[in-house]
C-alpha cells in the first residue's frame, strides 16, 4: 500500500521545480531502475511483489520500499503501461568532473525535446562516450520521458548543464570543436580524431551563431537524394549517431 502524500510527492517530480527543491527524480522499468541501482541508493522504491521478490538482495536498507499491486503501481507511474517498478532517485550532480583533452565528448546546444536527449544519451552510451555537455536551455535530463527514453544508459553517461559558449571558450586549443553545419565538410571525407567536442544544435535551428564561430571543424552529413522533392534535414538524434559512428570507424 501507498499513501496518497507519497503518490502526489512522485506526481509533482514531473515537474522540474520540483525535481530541484526535492533533489529527487523518478525512474521505470526494470532495466532502468535495475542500471541506476548500481550507481545509486533509491530513496523510495514503489514495486510489485514480484519484481521484489526477484531483487530483493539488490535493495539496500536505507531506501523505502512500498510493496503494491499492478493496479495500485498505475496510479503511481507516469506511463500508460506501467513495468514492475517505479523508483526515486537522488539528483547526480557531475559538474565538478574534469574532461579529459583525450576524450571524445558531445555538447548539446538548445535540444529541446525529450526523446531526442533520451536518444542521443543512449548513443553515447553505445559508442563509449561517458560525458555529455549540456547548454542551460537543453531539456532537463531529468524529465521523466527522458530517463525513459535512455533505457538506462543515463547511469553510465554524465550530463553536466553550462554557459556553452563560456565552455567551448575555455577549452578552445585544448581540442579540436567539431560541429555540424550546412557548410561543413563531408563527414566521410573528413580526417577525424580521436578526441574532441561534437557540437550538435537545436532541432529547428541548429548550432546558434554564439557557439557556430568557436567551431573549428564544421562537418556535414550530405544527403543522397537527388531530387529537389526530399527532407530538409535529420532528426538531431539521427544525426548525432551517425557523427559518432564516424568518429568510431576513423580511429
Amino acid at each position: 500500500m501507498i499513501s496518497k502524500n507519497k503518490i502526489k510527492q512522485i506526481h509533482s517530480l514531473k515537474q522540474k521545480k520540483y525535481r530541484d527543491e526535492l533533489n529527487l527524480f523518478i525512474a521505470e522499468g526494470p532495466k532502468t531502475v535495475g542500471d541506476l541501482m548500481h550507481r545509486k541508493t533509491p530513496k523510495l522504491i514503489v514495486a510489485t511483489h514480484e519484481w521484489l521478490e526477484r531483487n530483493h538482495d539488490k535493495i539496500k536498507k536505507e531506501c523505502e520500499v512500498c510493496e503494491v499491486s499492478s493496479e495500485e503501481l498505475s496510479t503511481v507511474s507516469l506511463l500508460k503501461s506501467p513495468q514492475q517498478v517505479l523508483a526515486l532517485f537522488p539528483i547526480i550532480n557531475n559538474d565538478e568532473q574534469q574532461l579529459s583533452a583525450e576524450g571524445l565528448y558531445i555538447a548539446l546546444d538548445g535540444v529541446q525535446d525529450p526523446g531526442n536527449l533520451g536518444t542521443i544519451i543512449r548513443i553515447a552510451d553505445w559508442f563509449g562516450i561517458k560525458e555529455i555537455v549540456c547548454s542551460h536551455d537543453t531539456v532537463d535530463v531529468y524529465n521523466p520521458k527522458v530517463v525513459q527514453a535512455t533505457m538506462g544508459s543515463i547511469a553510465r553517461v554524465n550530463i553536466r548543464y553550462v554557459n556553452l559558449q563560456d565552455f567551448i571558450r575555455n577549452i578552445k586549443g585544448k581540442m579540436p570543436v567539431y560541429g555540424t553545419l550546412l557548410n561543413g565538410e563531408n563527414i566521410y571525407k573528413k580526417s577525424l580524431t580521436s578526441n574532441g567536442i561534437i557540437v550538435m544544435g537545436n532541432e529547428g535551428n541548429g548550432i546558434s551563431p554564439e557557439i557556430r564561430a568557436l567551431i573549428d571543424s564544421p562537418l556535414l552529413i550530405p544527403t543522397f537524394q537527388q531530387s529537389k522533392d526530399k527532407a530538409d534535414s535529420l532528426n538531431v538524434a539521427v544525426a548525432t549517431a551517425i557523427v559518432c559512428s564516424e568518429f568510431r570507424r576513423n580511429v
